[in-house]
């Protein structure tokens, strides 16, 4: 007999949900309000005197913003998949010596604090001559998703049967063939979740992109947003309309690939 959850376990839940989707609305209902009416109190709870002038402000502005987010981040997704799936490989099925080390490693590396990341690509960056440069923000955001990517990496292959690559051996192929033609193919899940968090961290990314490109030409979303404030005025309709907007791809690809996010890092967590 089919068991059906109690009313107010739903009720709860729907509450809940409300309550932390509640800044996303409003989100949406300050991108549509005119700047006059946010200094009304208590303000409109929805958009009465709606406008579109954030939403031409981010058309006529923030695209170029949005392209230079949009090439950091799929540059630090084909980066942090070049070095973390074979990485993730090595610790998972050739077990070098020194591997509990490099874990630890990676382990402690996703605790430092960005900032102090940050300054020390400072000082890397200033003598390169790599300030204010793509190339550099990719790298710079890929050292955070790397030690990440590497453990859902390994965390997946160890896994995989050993009898695929056994057999891969026992046809002649190497570590380096097993790899790409065996293995790589079936991590599928775990690429596609270690991509995407990539982009979403490098999408996201503000404490990287306000220190090492600051004062460049092409500057992120999470930069060209900040042209809408000032000391004495603060066009909250073109805030929220940016924000809004780059809120868009990020949903999109959370939506379609949160099935493949869920095989992809809980793999390897519960074994037989």
């Amino acid at each position: 007999m089919r068991r059906t959850t109690p009313w107010w376990k739903t009720g709860l839940g729907l509450v809940l949900t409300a309550l932390m989707l509640f800044p996303v609305y409003w989100m949406v209902n300050v991108s549509f309000t005119p700047d006059e009416d946010m200094r009304k109190s208590p303000p409109d709870w929805f958009p009465v005197h709606g406008t579109l002038d954030g939403y031409r402000a981010v058309l006529g502005q923030q695209l170029p913003y949005l392209g230079t987010s949009l090439l950091v981040g799929l540059g630090t997704v084909a980066l942090t998949l070049a070095i973390a799936a074979p990485a993730g490989y090595s610790l998972a099925k050739l077990r070098p010596a020194g591997a509990g080390v490099v874990n630890f490693v990676l382990l402690v590396a996703q605790m430092i604090p960005g900032i102090i990341m940050a300054m020390g690509f400072y000082a890397i960056y200033l003598n390169l001559g790599m300030l204010n440069t793509l190339p550099g923000l990719v790298v710079a955001d890929a050292t955070i998703a790397v030690p990440f990517g590497v453990l859902i990496y390994q965390a997946f292959m160890s896994a995989i049967p050993e009898e695929m690559t056994q057999a891969a051996t026992v046809d002649g192929a190497g570590p380096l063939r097993s790899f790409w033609s065996i293995i790589l193919p079936v991590s599928r899940n775990a690429s596609i979740t270690v991509g995407l968090f990539a982009f979403l961290w490098a999408w996201s990314d503000f404490v990287f992109a306000s220190t090492l490109n600051g004062g460049g030409s092409l500057r992120p979303i999470t930069l060209g947003i900040y042209q809408y404030i000032g000391n004495n005025n603060q066009q909250w309709n073109a805030i929220m309309a940016t924000a809004v907007v780059a809120s868009v791809p990020a949903a999109v690809l959370l939506v379609v690939a949160q099935r493949y996010i869920a095989t992809g890092v809980t793999s390897g967590a519960v074994k037989d």
